[in-house]
């Protein structure tokens, strides 16, 4: 015999973070408390670990943190690890709405520690069924099998590489890149491939610690465009946001995608570019060029060789190619939403006409099953640009449990019919 859970999360990020804080929150004050399990893959808790750079700081708010838009209160908030780490007035005098990425990683840290008795770390989820109308089992990489009335998916997101290329021990992902820059011995030439925020730090990362080393950056625009953090702009990122987006018509969507694009996606914080553009100057001026930005370019090809890797790198405006022989070729080349492993239950989930799951506005996919499947991520596509950031966990982990606690009360008084047996 098996417990079964009100709600088995899978994967354990920032998302199911902040759902296991809002459920243990509403237990310590519930007559009847929301029973769940937490499955993640990793070890221990962790998030961009790879890029966890010792100078680089968040790009939202410290006031986004897991709980806060929630509920202000909250003894999970990013001000009470403050205090915990005697940090709280020294961070207040610092004037500063942007923690370093290293302190955020280690809130998030602090906070999952408070509610590790939720998490099952080591176990990779590799099967879920449904067994009845109501009843989800689930089956990880060991054999172990949970049952749950309501799933919830934190999959995450998965490095996005360009075709044609692959990984190996001279071209990385950027996701990688701390675990394994000590491999490097005195390189005589990176070339990073992106124009976003991670490309930017990184290059401006190896061209700081290998004096000798020649780092290039290719990207397909004429220059890093800066990030729009402006305070009209960043209404995108508010809850009320989500309301808009998911009532909007499809092409209205659209829109709204494009005109914000610039808010998140392959930008770079003002200051860093202005950083990285002074460099190259006074490279130009003392003569000798180490940083050098290679516009209007993409990768198309990576040779391997035994002493390296030759990137392949063609003009856009000519079409002509150029052979850089590297010690790295790194892949600043962003992320992809990681799809929910469905299996069976995929037969049973609604899509659109692009075959997109249809989930609605309490993050469900909308199934013939009475059980819940809900979405942390995988939903840009309905919910807009929140979907895979920060800044909207706090509030869309509230959300979601409430659906689960309405669609309970709704199943409690309703019978229950036998979709297979155990």
């Amino acid at each position: 015999m098996h417990p079964i859970y009100d709600i088995v999360g899978i994967g354990f990020g920032p998302s199911n973070l902040a759902l296991a804080i809002a459920l243990t929150e509403h237990n310590e004050q519930a007559e009847t408390p929301v029973t769940a399990v937490f499955l993640e893959r990793q070890d221990t808790f962790g998030w961009h670990r790879g890029m966890l750079l010792d100078d680089a700081t968040m790009q939202v708010s410290f006031l986004k943190d897991l709980v806060t838009m929630r509920n202000p209160a909250s003894r999970f908030s990013f001000l009470c690890y403050l205090r915990d780490r005697g940090r709280l007035i020294d961070f207040v005098n610092h004037k500063n709405l942007f923690p370093l990425r290293v302190e955020f990683h280690d809130y998030f840290e602090w906070a999952a520690a408070q509610v590790d008795d939720l998490v099952t770390y080591g176990t990779e989820a590799v099967g879920v069924a449904a067994i009845q109308d109501d009843l989800f089992e689930v089956t990880t990489a060991t054999g172990d099998v949970y049952h749950a009335r309501n799933l919830v998916f934190a999959t995450g997101l998965r490095p996005a590489v360009p075709d044609g290329v692959e990984l190996s021990d001279r071209v990385w992902h950027n996701s990688e890149f701390l675990h394994r820059v000590g491999e490097l011995a005195d390189p005589k030439r990176c070339v990073v491939v992106g124009a976003g925020q991670s490309a930017a730090e990184a290059v401006a990362y190896l061209h700081r610690e290998f004096p000798n080393a020649e780092v290039c950056s290719v990207f397909s625009r004429y220059g890093y465009s800066p990030a729009d953090d402006s305070s009209f702009a960043n209404r995108i990122f508010d809850p009320e946001a989500v309301d808009h987006y998911y009532d909007a018509p499809d092409a209205v969507k659209q829109r709204l995608m494009d005109y914000h694009r610039n808010t998140n996606y392959s930008v770079v914080d003002v200051d860093l570019i202005a950083q990285l553009y002074r460099t190259v100057y006074q490279e130009k001026v003392l003569g000798r060029q180490r940083l050098k930005m290679m516009n209007l370019t993409r990768l198309v090809a990576v040779e391997e060789s035994a002493s390296g890797a030759r990137a392949v790198i063609q003009s856009l405006v000519t079409g002509e190619q150029e052979l850089l022989d590297a010690d790295l070729v790194l892949l600043a080349t962003g992320y992809d939403e990681a799809a929910p492993v469905l299996g069976a239950l995929d037969e049973t989930c609604a899509r659109d006409e692009n075959g997109r799951l249809v989930v609605g506005r309490d993050y469900r996919v909308q199934s013939l099953l009475r059980g819940g499947i809900y979405l942390q991520g995988g939903t840009e596509h309905s919910h807009g640009i929140t979907s895979s950031l920060l800044s909207n966990v706090a509030v869309r982990s509230g959300e979601i449990l409430a659906s689960v606690l309405t669609n309970s009360a709704v199943l409690t008084n309703t019978p229950v019919p036998i979709l297979a047996t155990a």
